[in-house]
């Protein structure tokens, strides 16, 4: 059972929704970002996404972009964003890390390589999101080998006939995606969502969590409602961007955890 495994248990059993955030590793710079991300267990993050920068991060709308070349462009790299979950894990060794992202850095290191390495530095999970279910034998296989999970993307566009598909190797959760179109979007709808996450509810026992458009704690608990928890991003790397507080953006996510608690 690895740690997302077990936290997803937890919830359950509490009667709990999950709360997720994503930030992107190095921004705005190395320290900052440490800062951030030891803090967000205290905020109410269940499981926290980090993001791997990226030179053309095709799926991620222009907050995410923007992030990451802030991060590149201050040295950032698949080691160094390593060593952030390695630091986090001085403190913190139950919180799940799922590190989110694109193939080319993981290709470059090597499958093998990275597997060893992401696990030494406690990473539970991948997202890699430009990886379809047709190349599993790539990573996603090898990663679950390894005691890691690899959690897929569903959309509105994941039609019955793909679902099977997508959900064949997946593992800890499904990430359901409720807005076509890229990261930063549109309003996420709860009415829009609670049927699609039914529909894929009926082909897998998996958590279903539901990301993109949501920047309210109204929001991030109408959502929860209808699922098993709510991932917030772009709203959560639009602060960092302002240079705002370390404090005032760990408040800002534990407003929203609150709201996904609440569901």
């Amino acid at each position: 059972m690895t740690r997302i495994d077990a936290k997803f248990a937890e919830l359950k059993a509490a009667g709990k929704k999950a709360f997720v955030s994503y930030v992107m590793a190095g921004d705005p710079d190395f320290d900052t970002s440490l800062e951030i991300v030891k803090g967000l267990p205290a905020a109410g993050v269940d499981v926290i996404e980090l993001g791997l920068p990226f030179t053309d991060p095709m799926a991620d709308g222009p907050t995410i972009q923007l992030a990451g070349q802030r991060a590149l462009d201050g040295g950032m790299t698949l080691e160094r964003t390593l060593e952030i979950a390695r630091r986090f894990r001085e403190t913190d060794d139950t919180t799940p890390i799922v590190l989110m992202g694109y193939y080319n850095p993981i290709y470059n290191r090597g499958v093998d390589q990275f597997l060893i390495d992401a696990k030494e530095a406690g990473i539970d999970g991948l997202i890699v999101v430009d990886l379809p279910p047709e190349e599993d034998d790539e990573l996603c296989i090898p990663a679950s080998k390894a005691g890691m999970n690899f959690i897929r993307l569903a959309t509105p566009t994941t039609d019955d006939k793909r679902l099977p598909k997508v959900l064949e190797n997946t593992s800890g959760f499904v990430y359901y995606v409720s807005i076509t179109g890229i990261t930063g979007a549109a309003a996420a709808k709860p009415s829009d969502v609670a049927p699609e996450v039914a529909r894929i509810k009926a082909s897998t026992d998996l958590p279903i969590i539901v990301g993109f458009g949501i920047r309210t704690p109204d929001a991030a608990r109408d959502i929860a409602a209808v699922a098993d928890g709510t991932v917030v991003g772009s709203a959560i790397v639009k602060l960092i961007e302002e240079k705002q507080p370390v404090a005032d953006i760990l408040a800002y996510v534990k407003s929203l955890a609150d709201g996904a608690h609440s569901a």
